[in-house]
């Protein structure tokens, strides 16, 4: 007699062919969810909850978490550390469910909207309540990582081998302009609007991470109505629960993985210098308050001009995997990184030289996340989408956690901001190295895909 789940399971029509209007609908979860990214991790957070911290420091300028001094200015790279620790455990896990559920919409609503309701409650984030910001940005963070587990899964499901360099870049691209655009209106109402309103900076600033999450929620219904529920490829095995099955296929998936070598070989690479594109990101705006002196509406407006700038980077690195190849395309946007964050430790000492290097980075920024999650999306076997990406989400976008701890532990040992954006150079020059010995042609062939005619 058939359980009730498999019964469930087998309700779920066989789903063919590629629908335009359920890629556009995918777009737009990265729309809404990149607030995220851009007001609150890249822009905002990171200072206020800096200057959060700084007023429950002692004179020495250090708190004290279980009698472990930490330093007020690290206190944020940490947090980013620990928040992806925690998703090294839980998200393969959560992977593998979703691959035997066929429920991978119903995640990425629940982890979308337990994340943006943690945002909003940052508003209240305030005086010395640091460790309550601290604990809302693991609840956010660890859902926007989980959120986009089941996120990227959908891709394979919604885009062709030869069309998925275009889908996974166009959505990328999207994700831009609506980080962007929010990042836009808080600029006008940070800059121009709260002081005239009676609204102190820190308020507006609290308001600014009220929004994400308002902006995050409101947006996550558009690709909730479009994405269609797939029949899952893999059952439940006999006398195995929901409940475990993900921690035995977690196992089985680490066993397997040396069964692709190439696609080990790129995943090691990717977590590598996605450490390092994810704390440029995530730690630039602090480097920028604290190193340069930049003021936080100059800094929303360097973080402003790269969103959209990205926007049109991210569509010409995918006219660049045409002309070379998606490899090419890739390890061509790594030496750019490598070269920013050196010019960064010798040369940047303006704004302007600020502004221009953020240009530099903001033209291969979508380009070499968008060209990676394509090319990754071809080395995974298929019904193993989410539990593959999983293991790739644990260090996307602002999810790193190598790079922000030795980037707190060079601040903390140094003193210097310019010796902690060095030590950055590691994961760019390592990552770098392996992903140009990855053979990705055999990778695709390995996991049993089709290989498209440029890679």
């Amino acid at each position: 007699m058939e359980s009730s789940a498999t019964r469930s399971a087998d309700d779920v029509p066989a789903i063919t062919g590629y629908s335009r209007r359920e890629q556009i609908g995918w777009y737009f979860y990265d729309w809404g969810a990149s607030a995220f990214s851009t007001t609150v991790v890249t822009v905002f957070l990171g200072p206020y909850l800096t200057a959060v911290t700084e007023q429950a420091a002692d004179a020495s300028g250090f708190v004290h978490l279980l009698g472990v001094p930490v330093l007020a200015g690290s206190f944020f790279p940490y947090v980013v550390s620990l928040s992806v620790l925690l998703q090294v455990f839980f998200l393969p896990i959560l992977g593998a469910l979703a691959d035997y559920s066929h429920r991978k919409r119903q995640f990425l609503a629940f982890f979308a909207y337990f994340g943006a309701i943690a945002t909003m409650a940052m508003y209240f984030l305030q005086g010395d309540r640091y460790l309550l910001g601290g604990g809302l940005f693991l609840i956010a963070n660890v859902s926007f990582g989980a959120a986009f587990v089941f996120y990227n899964a959908f891709l394979p499901e919604i885009a062709s081998s030869e069309d998925r360099d275009r889908v996974s870049s166009q959505g990328w691209a999207l994700g831009y302009l609506g980080g962007g655009l929010l990042l836009a209106l808080n600029l006008v109402f940070v800059q121009f609007l709260a002081e005239p309103l009676g609204v102190s900076t820190a308020h507006a600033i609290r308001i600014s991470l009220l929004s994400a999450g308002l902006w995050w929620a409101i947006f996550t219904v558009i690709p909730l109505t479009r994405l269609k529920r797939r029949r899952s490829t893999k059952s439940l095995p006999p006398g195995d629960r929901y409940a475990t099955v993900g921690f035995k296929q977690l196992a089985r998936t680490f066993r397997a993985l040396p069964s692709f070598p190439q696609t080990l070989l790129f995943l090691l690479a990717y977590l590598l210098y996605n450490d390092g594109i994810q704390t440029v990101i995530t730690l630039s705006a602090t480097f920028g308050a604290a190193e340069l002196g930049l003021q936080t509406a100059t800094l929303v407006q360097v973080i402003l001009m790269v969103q959209f700038v990205a926007f049109g980077g991210a569509l010409l690195f995918n006219k660049v995997a045409d002309w070379f190849g998606t490899k090419r395309a890739i390890l061509i946007s790594l030496i750019i990184w490598l070269g920013v964050t050196v010019y960064t430790y010798a040369f940047l000492r303006t704004a302007v030289q600020f502004f221009v290097l953020a240009g530099f980075i903001a033209i291969v920024l979508g380009g070499s996340q968008a060209l990676s999650r394509s090319l990754y999306s071809l080395m995974i076997p298929s019904g193993q989408e989410a539990e593959y990406f999983s293991l790739y989400e644990i260090s996307e976008r602002g999810t790193s956690w190598l790079g922000p701890l030795l980037f707190g532990l060079t601040l903390q040992f140094t003193g210097s901001y310019r010796f902690a954006i060095l030590s950055i150079a590691v994961f760019f020059a390592a990552g770098t190295v392996l992903l140009f010995f990855v053979d990705a042609r055999r990778a695709v062939l390995e996991a049993g895909n089709v290989a498209p005619a440029r890679l």
